[in-house]
């Protein structure tokens, strides 16, 4: 099965992937996670001032990397599988061969550069905004660094088949246009990381509508995904 025989980009005629109270309940559970990050970063700001240590993080890794994969769990299980949708579909198929190996790995090494020069740019017109909790959620020690990149390769996963597969087909589906549904998904997106606070909303807001124009020209979500890992994994330097 080559990579275009699989994925076919959304557009007005895209079919719904999955029930519709299954898409609504999946943003609604976003939209609430958006504004428990509001509480948090507002609680966290409060105690800025105050000294505080390095908490443990092990715990705190373990639990978003079971909410990732079971939320893609929830995608396919309760999603996916009523309309007879694979995952395999949604990501794009198998690879071909070595020459789409190596194109995806290319396009996400360039995907990558292009989103860290733009973080560059927008650091020395904005400054670097970063909300009060961030530092705090950093790795530090050997086993929180190990979990983190478990915990890269997890995210990189699952919300690019959640956000540029599931939800970009979707909204296709409900406007009959990608353009729409493309700014509809990177919205949701970046919203659902609203305790990074607004600077880093904006940004990943942006995020998600570069790589899902990536998805879309690509027909695949490999390159994605792989560029998704590499930002999360280097986030720590």
């Amino acid at each position: 099965m080559s990579l275009n025989a699989a994925f076919s980009p959304p557009t007005a005629q895209t079919k719904p992937v999955a029930p519709w109270w299954h898409t609504i309940l999946l943003s609604a559970f976003f939209l609430v996670l958006a504004l428990a990050g509001i509480i948090f970063q507002r609680s966290a700001g409060s105690q800025n001032g105050a000294p505080s240590s390095h908490p443990n993080m092990v715990p705190v890794y373990f639990t978003l990397i079971a909410l990732q994969w079971g939320l893609l769990y929830y995608v396919w299980k309760a999603g996916l599988r009523r309309r007879g949708t694979t995952l395999r579909a949604l990501i794009g198929g198998r690879w071909g061969g070595a020459k789409d190996v190596l194109i995806d790995l290319s396009l996400a090494i360039v995907l990558w550069v292009i989103w860290m020069t733009f973080q560059s740019v927008w650091t020395r017109l904005f400054g670097s905004g970063h909300a009060a909790s961030i530092q705090s959620l950093l790795p530090q020690q050997p086993a929180e660094v190990a979990l983190w990149v478990l915990l890269s390769i997890s995210a990189g996963f699952c919300e690019e088949l959640i956000f540029r597969g599931y939800f970009l087909r979707q909204f296709a589906s409900l406007t009959r246009s990608t353009w729409l549904a493309l700014l509809m998904q990177a919205l949701l997106f970046g919203v659902s990381h609203g305790y990074q606070g607004l600077d880093s909303t904006v940004k990943i807001t942006i995020y998600g509508g570069l790589f899902g124009l990536l998805a879309v020209w690509r027909r695949s979500l490999r390159p994605g995904i792989a560029a998704h890992v590499l930002t999360d994994i280097l986030a720590i330097l």
